[in-house]
């Protein structure tokens, strides 16, 4: 019936630990590694920014927002794309088999909907004389 439950041994369950202890260290080195590169290209963006003079950035305001704007978008719908191959698309069968599930359902709620609405409408008319 029941499961037999060994005990487990010291070295088992210092392995355990240890193990447990590892994979939280190698999570932290990455994290901070990840802390270090945002860090670096937050202020690589900075540093390129303070180049530029401020007349040259008066000039080029307009055409560099409209060349930003083209950029992003360009990249946003390059995103969308590699999210739209990353979906699981339901087959010919299956999106038939929910279709008539939904219509059925809407059919019989509906149906339910029209006779209660059609009993009160009659409870409220006899009421009323």
């Amino acid at each position: 019936m029941g499961r037999l439950q060994r005990k487990k041994t010291a070295e088992q369950k210092k392995k355990k630990r240890t193990k447990a202890v590892d994979e939280t260290s190698d999570v932290s080195e990455n994290v901070a590694v990840e802390k270090r590169e945002i860090v670096k290209t937050v202020f690589s963006r900075d540093v390129g920014a303070g180049k530029k003079s401020g007349a040259g950035v008066k000039a080029s305001k307009s055409k560099g927002q409209s060349d930003n704007f083209y950029n992003k978008s360009i990249q946003f719908l390059r995103e969308v794309k590699i999210e739209l191959k990353k979906v699981t698309w339901p087959s010919r069968t299956q999106t038939m088999g929910t279709t008539a599930v939904v219509i059925v359902l809407v059919i019989i709620i509906s149906l339910f909907l029209g006779l209660v609405d059609l009993g009160l409408t009659k409870l409220v008319s006899i009421v009323l004389r």
